[in-house]
């Protein structure tokens, strides 16, 4: 099963992008957040700290894994910052 994406830019809303983050952990478990830029990873890394504050409530505890990924944007190749945020006991 893929996972599900968030593609996160500079101008994006850290607390909208919280509230997708947390309904999708609450979903499925796990989400993806790409981000490229330094702005943009300002914003995906405040959206992962507010996601935590509001799981936290529910009892669900989430960490996050910094990787680096290609993707492609209009027929170029560019390298996204990619944080893989999960709970931290599994729900399957």
């Amino acid at each position: 099963m893929e996972p599900e994406i968030l593609k996160v830019s500079a101008q994006s809303r850290p607390g909208a992008v919280a509230g997708a983050i947390a309904g999708t952990i609450r979903e499925k478990g796990r989400v993806e957040v790409h981000a490229i830029g330094a702005g943009a990873v300002n914003q995906a890394v405040k959206a992962i700290a507010i996601a935590s504050r509001y799981l936290s409530t529910n009892g669900i505890e989430i960490v996050c894994i910094p990787a680096f990924t290609d993707i492609v944007i209009n027929d170029e190749e560019r390298t996204a910052v990619k944080l893989t945020v999960e709970s931290r006991h599994r729900m399957e």
